[in-house]
């Protein structure tokens, strides 16, 4: 070495600089063969003070979880997973150590051996050529870079200027002086990128090999700590020639290793006989890799609208995405896989027609289940979908169907409510026409009447109708008289109270018709209101999520309850559905073998169909139409599930989908009864009630209100 080399100017003025202030003189050397001089300020050059670094909680994946504990999804803005040091193997930190500072214990925040090799190098370079950064510094620089919100912030935290590195230096000496050593490695390799979109070792560990951190062998923790240099450019993920680029630094971490003494020259060259190995194990991300797609995406939309899991949308979303959760749900696998294979055997995933189907605890609102006939996705296939059927507009659904006859069991209630008793009824005939404008009044006390306009039945059955009779056969002419005894506004307020509202989330539309189904429901919302019905008038609102834990903290979710049914009404209520299954318009179709009660839903035309029903264990409500437009493509001269149908009613296909869910979902669990009728109350149905032979049952087609249409 020459006495005016470069290298021999910088030692001399770094032994001066040791005692002075380490960097300073460094800092202040100006690049040989260029014009330039300091490029930061006096101040900044003389200030080398420890600061304090800001360090934002690391984005982590978040993972949903079943309500037997397993995993079912998982999200990330960053593939993440933060491990203790002791959940990472010995030989990943001997050999990061190794090939990025392998004075690291030695040191305190900057290496002067390799700021001065690096340095020198910058100078002979006439710029800012090779680092010289310290397993702290690069902790700094990290930080700050997962920090930055901006491109321009991610840009600063990145360029190559001496102010940068001062501040830098600054920060790491608030880190040396804040953690020990053991911890800024921890937090070291818990930030580092490695490429293939795997952030921290252990995402990278398992991405790359299909293992955890803890158990990388020696082969594998060399790749690891080779690809930190520049992972962009030995991304595996890239090619071939990236991939040969890795298995060289790999072969270089190894020979390091070897020169140090921290693996001997034989386990060196044993490791390098090795091949790369990499396997690209694919991190799923979203719900589209879930396996239960339409409960994962309730979740998920649950998780960035209700304020109850963040006070504004920014902190929701970045808390679900950024926030490492874990996300305690209500599914029931037994449940789902009922529903699942019930809705496969009926309704075909290519099938125009498309079936959706939830099911409700009843007392807790818990969601065990929610299935659709078609898979989840956003390609070009046709019989993928990219919503939620089964869910409402705020839950990633979209308008819903019609619900037909189900809203039949509001104006059942009602009139119950009302002090009718279950033999009461009226005379009707095979068409209803209202006798005044103001015969029907919404809840704006408007009226709603429109004499120039008939509801009919299907294949009419004219004479007096009870409730019983009336519900079994599903009549039309019989509940719209009903509701206008029971008033429309009053109907209108029972089925709010037992959650009932819009799929899109628009006002439910109140007209005459009110009760025959003309407003678009989703599955989740018609089966809550059903299992109010089965919990003897306790109405929860659907839940999906128990419990969250975030940072060691677990936030519990408990249900959200309100009495919305005198229980005495509710069990009048469920004594009529059950009669459904024996004397009604599901009798073809049969019971499940154990006390059960529901109404079959089917919309003018067959537009669509509907079943909900429920036993006190569980309720559940399936739908049935065309996605593409259920009032331009009608369930007439359809084939669905390789079967030809005429036309689809409610017992057609919603009723069996319900049946076989509910008889494998609640199969091993005792039979529950409902709560018996108070006769002295409400009466009651013997077989003298039964239906005679003009009260045959049937699924009467539903009018909507023509204004609407």
């Amino acid at each position: 070495m020459s006495p005016s080399s470069p290298l021999s100017s910088l030692v001399r003025l770094t032994g001066a600089a040791v005692a002075a202030g380490a960097l300073v003189a460094a800092l202040a050397l100006p690049a040989v063969g260029g014009t330039g001089t300091l490029v930061v300020s006096a101040t900044e050059t003389l200030d080398l003070r420890p600061a304090r670094l800001e360090e934002p909680p690391l984005t982590q994946t978040s993972v949903v979880y079943d309500a037997k504990g397993n995993r079912i999804a998982q999200f990330y803005a960053e593939n993440r997973k933060v491990v203790r040091l002791d959940q990472i193997a010995d030989v990943m930190r001997t050999a990061i150590v190794a090939i990025e500072d392998f004075r690291f214990y030695e040191h305190g925040a900057i290496d002067f051996e390799g700021t001065i090799r690096a340095l020198a190098k910058n100078l002979t370079s006439g710029g800012i050529a090779q680092g010289g950064s310290s397993i702290t510094q690069q902790y700094v620089k990290q930080v700050l870079l997962n920090s930055a919100d901006t491109e321009a912030g991610k840009n600063k935290a990145l360029e190559a200027s001496y102010a940068r590195k001062l501040k830098e230096l600054r920060y790491a000496m608030g880190v040396e002086e804040k953690y020990p050593k053991d911890e800024i490695l921890r937090r070291y390799l818990n930030i580092a990128y490695f490429g293939a979109g795997a952030n921290g070792v252990e995402a990278a560990a398992r991405r790359f090999f299909g293992v955890s951190a803890a158990d990388l062998s020696l082969a594998q923790a060399a790749t690891l700590a080779g690809a930190v240099q520049n992972p962009n450019r030995t991304d595996p993920e890239l090619g071939k020639q990236a991939r040969e680029r890795l298995l060289q630094r790999r072969n270089v971490v190894l020979d390091r290793m070897a020169e140090l003494g921290r693996i001997t020259p034989e386990q060196a060259a044993q490791a390098k006989a090795e091949k790369l190995g990499y396997k690209g194990v694919e991190a799923p991300n979203g719900c589209q890799d879930s396996r239960y797609p339409y409960f994962c995406e309730y979740v998920r939309y649950e998780l960035l609208t209700n304020p109850a899991f963040g006070r504004t949308p920014r902190i929701r979303e970045q808390r679900f995405e950024r926030g490492g959760l874990k996300i305690y749900t209500t599914l029931e696998p037994k449940a789902q896989r009922a529903a699942e294979t019930a809705i496969r055997k009926h309704v075909f995933a290519s099938d125009r027609a498309l079936a959706a189907e939830a099911l409700v605890e009843p007392g807790t609102g818990k969601i065990r289940a929610m299935a659709a006939s078609r898979p989840y996705g956003r390609s070009a296939k046709r019989n993928e979908i990219s919503y939620n059927p089964v869910a409402d507009k705020q839950h990633g659904g979209l308008i819903g169907f019609q619900a037909g006859s189900t809203f039949k069991t509001f104006t059942l209630i009602t009139a119950l409510e009302q002090g009718m008793k279950i033999d009461d009824g009226i005379s009707v005939t095979n068409a209803y026409t209202a006798p005044g404008y103001a015969s029907f009044k919404n809840c704006k006390g408007q009226n709603m009447g429109i004499p120039s306009w008939t509801v009919t039945n299907d294949e009419g059955s004219p004479g007096f109708k009870t409730l019983a009779t009336g519900t079994w056969g599903s009549v039309n002419t019989f509940f719209m008289a009903l509701e206008q005894r029971v008033g429309l506004c009053e109907t209108v307020r029972t089925a709010k109270s037992l959650g009932i509202r819009r799929a899109d989330g628009g006002p439910l539309q109140e007209y005459e018709t009110f009760t025959l189904g003309i407003n678009e429901m989703d599955p989740v919302t018609v089966a809550g209101a059903y299992a109010a019905v089965a919990a003897r008038g306790t109405y929860c609102v659907p839940m999906a999520i128990t419990k969250v834990s975030e940072a060691g903290t677990t936030t519990p979710y408990e249900p959200s309850c309100h009495k919305a049914l005198d229980p005495e009404v509710a069990d009048a209520t469920a004594h009529v559905l059950s009669g459904v299954f024996t004397k009604g318009t599901m009798r073809g179709v049969g019971g499940i073998g154990r006390p059960a009660a529901g109404k079959t839903g089917t919309t003018d035309g067959y537009a669509t169909a509907w079943f909900a029903g429920f036993t006190p264990d569980l309720a559940g409500a399936v739908s049935v139409g065309d996605p593409r437009g259920s009032q331009r493509y009608k369930l007439t001269g359809v084939t669905i599930g390789g079967r030809y149908f005429g036309s689809v009613a409610g017992a057609s296909v919603p009723g069996p989908i319900w049946k076989d869910t509910m008889t494998a979902a609640l199969k091993g669990v005792p039979a529950s009864d409902f709560t018996p009728v108070n006769t002295a109350r409400f009466g009651g149905c013997s077989e003298s009630c039964a239906p005679a032979r003009d009260d045959r049952p049937e699924e009467a087609e539903d009018q909507p209100d023509p204004v609407r249409d």
